[in-house]
């Protein structure tokens, strides 16, 4: 009788991790950042993987369309004008950035003592 339960979400995990994984990588002069504060509206600290600080924004027709935490992974597009500013244009989930991270993109993180 314990045979005819059988678990039917046993057989999932192994179907998801045979679907390929599609990641949206920086393409020109965009660059893969890491939220590191918040300062309210649009407005957040960036720091990005080409060792610079950036005052990012997020455009108006994103707004609703991203949640932002900091520590969350980003792809900015930089302004023209001024380097020192950008716009947040993606947001990585959980799966890509672990995807990044097995491929080399993203550095593992460094754990404090």
């Amino acid at each position: 009788m314990a045979e005819e339960f059988k678990d039917i979400n046993a057989e999932k995990p192994q179907e998801q991790e045979n679907k390929p994984i599609r990641v949206r990588l920086p393409r020109g002069k965009e660059v893969i950042g890491i939220i590191e504060q918040r300062y309210g509206g649009n407005k957040m600290s960036v720091n990005c993987l080409d060792k610079k600080n950036r005052n990012c924004r997020v455009p108006g027709r994103l707004k609703r369309k991203l949640w932002l935490r900091p520590n969350d992974i980003v792809i900015i597009q930089p302004w023209e004008l001024d380097n020192n500013k950008g716009d947040v244009l993606f947001k990585y989930r959980p799966n890509q950035i672990e995807w990044l991270k097995n491929k080399g993109y993203l550095k593992t993180e460094k754990t404090d003592f």
